[in-house]
């Protein structure tokens, strides 16, 4: 197989900031409590006229850039997002139209807090095989639109953003392995019940607030730590490499807790794991994304370091990602 990489990568953050101090005068909660339970100190929110597609523009426009391409050098448009524009047509499809990348073949996928690292693992089978050769990949969500802000128990974890990343052939390094797993056995462990198939939208399901995220909390914590953990170990093992040299992890931004109990389990210190999630709470699948942008952006990762990227989400479903930079 060729040696995939990425050659290019961008976010965008909505510019409205929620602070704790602000949830305090919202629902029963305070600054300690949150940040004790979860580290966030703030999160970003889409203004009312901006949807997936639009953040998602935006981070794609700054990964082209970086990448020093025009959109119409892309033959590939794949987006990760539990929190689309609308059923249909794809937030993929609105980003095309947006970049004027007219020469991309376009999907999105649907693997949660994972789905960036499903997307690239997807993106880089097509570039490996020669169907594709430059490839943008996106996480992007508004989360503020399916959460409940009379829930103090989930609006708290939640923001918007978006992240991307081109892909395409390198000469050296690139991505050494991926490892997917999924669980559907958890299925109720975190979802959002209504404005599907099963309960479509009515006006007893917006009543009884389906359309909203409903999480188990407490035994999602245990199954994170587990899962990370295994789908790191499993990455690391098909890559014939040991914790020890990885030189920087990129988890998904849940929850600072669960992060500092996979660094325990994998036997690594707490400075090797890259965090902004007190900046943005859980951007779902837009959270490593984000996160790897930024750790590019500030010097965190330089040419020649070994990258982890983890994640786990609802399905349930995890993936972890091994990249020579």
């Amino acid at each position: 197989m060729e040696k995939i990489g990425i050659i290019g990568v961008g976010k965008y953050l909505p510019k409205k900031v929620l602070t704790n101090a602000d949830l305090e005068k919202m629902v029963d909660t305070s600054d300690e409590w949150i940040i004790s339970r979860s580290g966030i100190k703030e999160r970003r929110l889409a203004a009312k006229n901006e949807a997936a597609s639009d953040l998602a523009i935006k981070a794609g426009k700054e990964a082209l850039a970086d990448a020093g391409l025009d959109a119409e050098d892309l033959d590939l448009i794949i987006v990760a997002t539990i929190t689309a524009d609308m059923q249909f047509p794809s937030v993929a499809c609105l980003l095309q139209n947006g970049l004027g990348a007219k020469n991309a073949v376009c999907f999105d996928i649907s693997a949660a807090c994972s789905g960036f690292i499903y997307a690239m693992t997807i993106a880089q089978q097509f570039i490996s095989q020669g169907t594709y050769k430059k490839a943008l990949v996106v996480g992007t969500e508004v989360l503020s639109s399916i959460t409940d802000w009379q829930d103090r128990s989930t609006c708290v974890l939640f923001g918007d953003g978006a992240g991307a990343a081109v892909l395409s052939e390198v000469k050296a390094g690139g991505i050494i392995a991926t490892h997917l797993g999924s669980c559907g056995t958890m299925n109720d462990l975190l979802m959002v019940p209504g404005g599907g198939s099963r309960n479509p939208a009515s006006h007893k399901t917006v009543d009884s607030k389906l359309h909203y995220i409903k999480m188990r909390g407490n035994e999602l914590f245990k199954v994170a730590v587990n899962t990370m953990s295994e789908a790191a170990e499993a990455v690391l093992g098909q890559a014939g490499l040991k914790a020890s040299d990885i030189d920087l992890v990129i988890p998904h931004q849940a929850n600072t807790r669960i992060i500092m109990a996979v660094a325990k389990k994998l036997g690594l210190a707490a400075d090797k794991f890259y965090l902004n999630i007190e900046k943005y709470g859980n951007m779902s699948s837009a959270s490593l994304a984000v996160a790897l942008c930024e750790a590019v952006k500030e010097g965190k990762i330089k040419k020649g370091d070994t990258i982890l990227l983890d994640a786990f989400g609802a399905g349930l479903v995890w993936g972890a990602c091994i990249i020579k930079w």
